[in-house]
């Protein structure tokens, strides 16, 4: 199943190539079922905000056109604003498209 999803990303990856400080991120799933063993169907969900950096781009230029690359790489886990970018779905798989600012953290293990 994780090589399905690796395939997935990497396809994505060469599909869509973020331009500017823009990062290609993938959703990471929500829980289904609740502390107390409830199992919340698809509507009920809320939207995470966790996702997986797939690809990004080659990042911004300062006033003095100097080129300040995106401050994630590929495979970070990040914090992301709950409702910004653009959704774009490849196949069966959904990404979102966001600007670096608007990420707000990169989670560490």
């Amino acid at each position: 199943m994780a090589q399905t999803e690796e395939l997935k990303a990497t396809q994505a990856k060469n599909t869509l190539k973020p331009l500017g400080d823009r990062v290609l991120v993938r959703r990471l799933e929500a829980e289904e079922k609740l502390k107390g063993g409830i199992i919340l169907p698809d509507t009920a969900k809320k939207k995470q905000e966790q996702a997986e950096v797939v690809a990004i781009g080659t990042g911004k230029k300062d006033k003095d056109g100097n080129l300040i690359p995106p401050p994630v790489k590929i495979g970070d886990i990040v914090l992301m604003e709950k409702y910004s970018g653009q959704e774009v779905t490849l196949g069966d798989q959904e990404y979102v498209i966001v600007r670096g600012d608007d990420l707000i953290a990169i989670i560490q293990n």
